[in-house]
């Protein structure tokens, strides 16, 4: 159940005829009243001898019993409530006893407190009912309105319970503004998948992962397509910007633009400006290494997330939301360089993960800062290719962000940070879709690497595995079907001189493993991560003693992992 108060108003008249008329895109069916504060208002909408302006009159009456000076400017309060779609239908005498529980949580008439404001409650859909009240009393008493939104929103989560509803998250006022209902419509005639506030606010994001500079950031908004208008005080200093979508206009065919702050609190320049606070005046900008491609770049960032993850539970509060805050960078400068099948969940995860970054712990920048170099290389190693090494270490930091947005959601679950724990669980599960993906290629070349080992080779490696792991993670990871892959992964590892047996035993240290869809593709990552492996074996030599005739195609080897636990349960 959402409630959502709306700006207040002149004209009781025009709310009127908008609640009762048909909508701006004939929305609105069957409109009529479902509660009142006397119970007993006419209703135009099922009396046709009562007409708007009768229902106006009564609402206004308290307005004229005071002096026109002693008149609130804006004396008209609308509150709307609408339940989520899959929630059942309420009754027309559900939805007025919500409308009474909400006047009273807000302050407008509450029954124990005597006589309140006039006000009406108007269904004309299913899903929703909407709230008009007069802002003053009969005695001419105004109501006390502090916190009206809060009131409101706590006592939503009470009707949530008592309904039977899908209860939602409670807010801390740090979420950026929803779109109005006006710009959902407006987006739905236009064709748009999401509104042009959203659309904005993802633009913007996307411009400022990774920035160095001021002129960095408008350079890089000003390359996106969208409109940008620069406010500049008197003295020559910016003050601030605002953005608009190249063919979203208002009534005049003028475009439509909004100030960074109203897409999102953290999108205002100034703190933006945050960002680089930390970098010395006479500090010179890292430059991307654009040069090595994305590859490299993909790389550099899961080595950098995984740095993160390891710090992150012994630091403060301010330098973990400083990484969680990073961490909206880096999924920003994925999705905006990600090749087309990764495309759309990375940019759902990134949209998801955008409200899990702001909370009212405010991020100590600084602690953040290979993080952000680590998304502004991804920027500038332009497009990934969906194949070959690009797209197999795309794979590698998908993996490694999904850990870094579980950890970031443990930590706001603990801080009872709701709706950015929930925003963060959104975010992980569109990694995981998008990690399968990008994982199917490289995983699937591994593995026929793995069936093609000679049986000693593949008996060292479950020997290996058994005693570098505890005894039931050793027996999963065998037991999975990514174990050919990381069969491989050792083979290399050992080839390439390093102990295979230590190598692994650190990569299952460094974090937990619990939450993980596929234990053996988390270490395969880790492992050519840290031994500076291909992480795409297309082209790689087979690991000695394999054998190129055998794989999926040729004789099935012997499965030593099974063979051992045969051994075992005998």
């Amino acid at each position: 159940m959402v409630p959502k108060i709306h700006k207040r108003g002149t004209r009781t008249i025009g709310l009127l005829y908008y609640l009762y008329g048909p909508g701006k895109a004939e929305e609105h069916i069957d409109p009529h009243l479902v509660a009142s504060w006397d119970h007993a208002a006419p209703d135009p909408g099922r009396d046709p001898a009562v007409t708007y302006k009768q229902l106006q009159e009564l609402l206004d009456q308290p307005l004229a019993n005071l002096h026109e000076s002693e008149r609130p400017t804006k004396h008209v309060w609308h509150l709307s409530v609408r339940n989520a779609p899959t929630d059942r239908t309420l009754s027309d005498q559900e939805w007025g006893d919500v409308a009474r529980r909400m006047v009273a949580a807000a302050g407008i008439d509450d029954p124990e407190q005597g006589s309140g404001c006039r006000w009406v409650a108007v269904r004309h859909a299913d899903d929703h009912i909407h709230i008009l009240a007069t802002l003053v009393r009969e005695d001419g008493y105004r109501p006390d309105l502090d916190f009206d939104a809060v009131r409101v929103q706590a006592e939503a989560r009470l009707l949530e319970k008592e309904l039977g509803l899908r209860q939602l998250n409670p807010g801390d006022g740090t979420a950026a503004q929803r779109p109005t209902s006006a710009e959902r419509h407006k987006a739905d005639r236009m064709g748009r998948e999401r509104t042009p506030r959203e659309e904005l606010r993802e633009t913007v994001r996307r411009a400022a992962a990774g920035v160095a500079s001021e002129e960095e950031f408008f350079e890089r908004l000003g390359a996106s397509g969208v409109l940008v208008r620069k406010r500049v005080a008197p003295s020559g200093d910016l003050l601030g910007y605002t953005v608009a979508l190249p063919g979203d206009l208002n009534k005049d065919g003028e475009p439509i633009f909004y100030p960074g702050s109203k897409l999102a609190a953290d999108l205002s320049l100034p703190r933006i400006r945050e960002r680089w606070s930390d970098r010395r005046q006479d500090e010179p900008i890292v430059e991307p290494v654009a040069a090595s491609g994305p590859a490299q770049a993909r790389r550099r960032a899961s080595a950098a997330v995984w740095q993160a993850i390891l710090v992150m539970d012994g630091t403060d509060d301010a330098a973990t939301a400083a990484y969680i805050a990073a961490a909206g960078e880096i999924l920003d400068a994925l999705a905006k360089t990600s090749a087309a099948h990764t495309r759309r969940e990375l940019r759902d995860a990134a949209f998801a993960f955008e409200r899990a970054s702001r909370s009212h712990v405010r991020a100590e920048r600084g602690h953040d800062r290979a993080l952000r170099q680590a998304a502004r290389d991804l920027v500038y190693s332009g497009p990934a290719l969906g194949r070959g090494e690009d797209g197999a270490t795309t794979a590698m930091v998908i993996d490694a962000v999904f850990f870094l947005v579980t950890v970031a959601g443990h930590w706001h679950a603990k801080k009872a940070h709701a709706q950015q724990a929930a925003a963060a669980h959104l975010a992980a599960e569109h990694l995981r879709t998008a990690y399968r993906a990008a994982a199917a290629q490289p995983m699937g070349v591994l593995a026929v690497r793995g069936r093609s080992l000679a049986l000693p080779v593949l008996r060292r490696q479950v020997l290996r595995v058994r005693e570098a792991l505890p005894p039931a993670l050793a027996e999963r990871v065998l037991a999975e079907a990514g174990w050919a892959a990381l069969a491989t992964t050792l083979a290399d590892a050992e080839a390439a001189g390093y102990d295979a047996t230590t190598l692994l035993a650190d990569a299952a240290a460094r974090r937990e493993l619990g939450s993980a869809e596929s234990v053996s593709d988390v270490l395969v990552w880790r492992l050519r991560r840290a031994a500076d492996l291909p992480a795409d074996a297309q082209t790689m030599p087979l690991p000695d003693g394999a054998t190129a005739s055998s794989g999926p195609t040729g004789p099935k080897a012997e499965n030593p992992a099974a063979k051992g636990t045969q051994r075992r349960r005998r």
